[in-house]
């Protein structure tokens, strides 16, 4: 009992770190924002497919009075064969023009779809990238894949058919009202006496399935989230034999979101069958009613007028048998829409001014006065931090996890804005410098790179698209990466696969340096960048960095303190707060907290 309550439990943490139901009601604003995709093609494509659907109703509209009245009333009543093949022949030709009428609103509707789906996804796809980092911090990529692709995906049937057939069944209907009502308003009336309870039932369905589809997006969104985990995490899983628990934990997820879609079906369900229903009762009105005022002269009901009743009854059931699809089309796009408009409504922390400074020629001059920062508004990583990087200096960041390091290389890119205090570089405040000049000009190197699907050469071309393959091999030299390249099967041109899976720790890292110093930046940030590198390649990368680092600003954050001893400036960081700073020799001398670092680092090699 206590395991399944403990697995519940696991399943709610993991829903609600993800996804939350949107509580908003339905409202026709955010559905015309919605439709509002569709306003580039408002001169081209949307005319044309409501020109087809405009004579397509017209056709539907049209047959029923020549089929019942004209034909029934007058060319078959008065026997006259040349009005019932002219009636014929017309009838024919409604029907081939309503089927080319068909034919073009299908491919002008595609179309139209297609590219607003395009358009949606590459807007949403655009701002998510635009977004600051703590946006992906509180969210799994599991979720935003799932925003990006599913959420949008569920609404191409509405952008195909569903706005289409919404205008076209408006027209048929309120065609076929005018048309009742003039050929008999009394059979009319008992005909569509049921509609307001229709109306009733339905409306009270609404909310019902709208919170139904938001919750299969939220499940979908978990399922994306685990198997994302799942994939990447699959070693430590089966490091740690844990494959039955996280089959566990996956039938949970992969249950839920089961349960979510079959609840939300069966409550779409719910609404064709009554449509069906009240068919059936309008139909056996018709032929009762219908019946008595035939027989009565004055009613003017005849069996012309009588089949067309019949007609338009048929066709009047259609529409809003669709409309009710429609409308379940509108509910699951209401709910995609409201987790995309979050997204796209969700703005960066990091905000840009209208009248930013492009910093081209950047020196590398890094000043922090006061500078303080939290992540969570709570507990704060940088307490007060005063210092001062020269242009050209190599700056080393030391001091244990949490203690401030990344948080500080994080504020000189500009990922975060501090909380108080000011970060300049090169004399600007970098509130006042826009994004890209300061990012364009700074590398980072992570100890956990990534590596893209591509070749090695593309992987090494990302620090600078615009780079020559001589430039690349160049860059890959420098930092000792050609002699494994090389090994490869195809060198520069072997193709790894997402996260580079076909090489080493060591190699991927080896990349991530010849990436970031193709770039060719002014600022050069090493985040615990050698950690995973062995000894033989860190001599190599050693070399090269005291050739390549000559002239740029450097910050270096490493926990082997080997790596750091020529760093012109080594500042110790405790609880967001710097307590010691000064040379290699200038920190031993003072036997502080760098010197404790550095002892103990050598007892566990000497254990070791």
């Amino acid at each position: 009992m206590n395991e399944k309550k403990e697995k519940r439990n696991k399943l709610d943490r993991f829903q609600y770190s993800t996804d939350q139901v949107i509580e908003k009601p339905f409202n026709w604003k955010q559905m015309a924002r919605l439709f509002s995709y569709m306003k580039p093609y408002s001169k081209s494509l949307l005319p044309l497919a409501f020109l087809t659907v405009i004579v397509a109703t017209a056709v539907r509209l049209i047959v029923p009075i020549l089929i019942g009245v004209y034909t029934m009333d007058h060319a078959i009543a008065n026997k006259d064969s040349d009005l019932l093949i002219k009636l014929v022949l017309i009838i024919a030709g409604l029907y081939f023009l309503s089927y080319l009428a068909n034919t073009f609103r299908i491919r002008y509707m595609n179309l139209l779809g297609q590219n607003v789906i395009y358009d949606l996804r590459k807007h949403l796809f655009t701002h998510v990238q635009g977004l600051s980092h703590r946006f992906f911090d509180q969210r799994s990529a599991g979720s935003i894949l799932v925003r990006i692709m599913n959420d949008i995906n569920s609404l191409q049937e509405l952008f195909t058919s569903g706005v289409i057939n919404l205008l076209m069944d408006f027209l048929l209907l309120i065609g076929i009202f005018v048309i009742l009502f003039a050929l008999s308003p009394e059979l009319t009336i008992a005909i569509l006496i049921i509609l307001p309870i229709m109306f009733f039932i339905s409306t009270s369905l609404r909310k019902k399935i709208r919170r139904s589809w938001q919750t299969v997006r939220i499940k979908q969104a978990k399922l994306n989230s685990h198997l994302n985990e799942s994939i990447q995490g699959i070693r430590v899983t089966q490091s740690f034999t844990q494959e039955k628990e996280n089959m566990a934990f996956f039938d949970g997820v992969n249950t839920e979101t089961y349960e979510s879609w079959r609840d939300a079906t069966q409550k779409n369900a719910m609404f064709r069958p009554f449509v069906e229903m009240s068919n059936a009762i309008g139909t056996a009105i018709l032929i009762w009613f219908g019946a008595m005022l035939i027989q009565n002269p004055d009613s003017g009901v005849t069996i012309g007028v009588f089949v067309s009743f019949a007609f338009y009854l048929g066709m009047f059931w259609e529409p809003i048998s669709r409309l009710g699809q429609v409308y379940n089309q509108l509910l699951m796009g209401m709910a995609s829409s409201e987790r995309i408009f979050e997204f796209l409504d969700e703005k960066p922390i990091v905000s840009e001014k209208d009248d930013a400074v492009s910093l081209t020629d950047m020196k590398g001059k890094i000043e922090f006065d006061k500078v303080e920062f939290s992540y969570d508004e709570k507990r704060k990583a940088l307490k007060g931090v005063s210092l001062t990087m020269e242009a050209g200096q190599t700056v080393a960041l030391v001091g244990h996890t949490g203690s401030g390091k990344t948080t500080i290389a994080n504020l000189i890119s500009r990922f975060y804005d501090a909380t108080a205090g000011d970060v300049k570089i090169d004399g600007y405040n970098v509130k006042d410098l826009s994004v890209a000049s300061v990012r364009t000009q700074i590398s980072v190197v992570l100890q956990d790179t990534f590596i893209f699907s591509g070749t090695i050469m593309e992987n090494i071309r990302f620090g600078r698209p615009d780079a020559t393959d001589e430039e690349v091999i160049e860059a890959a030299t420098a930092v000792g990466a050609d002699s494994f390249i090389a090994r490869l099967p195809k060198g520069f041109e072997t193709e790894v696969e997402e996260r580079g899976n076909i090489l080493s720790v060591g190699e991927r890292q080896l990349l991530s340096f010849a990436r970031a110093l193709l770039a060719d930046p002014r600022i050069l940030i090493l985040d615990e960048a050698t950690a995973s590198i062995d000894t033989e390649s860190e001599v190599k990368i050693q070399t090269a960095l005291k050739k390549l680092l000559k002239g740029r600003t450097a910050i270096i954050i490493a926990h082997r303190l080997s790596t750091i001893r020529d760093s012109d400036n080594i500042i110790v960081l405790d609880h967001g707060q710097i307590i010691e700073q000064g040379s290699h020799d200038q920190l031993m001398k003072l036997q502080g907290q760098y010197h404790n670092l550095v002892k103990s680092q050598f007892k566990m090699l000497d254990v070791g």
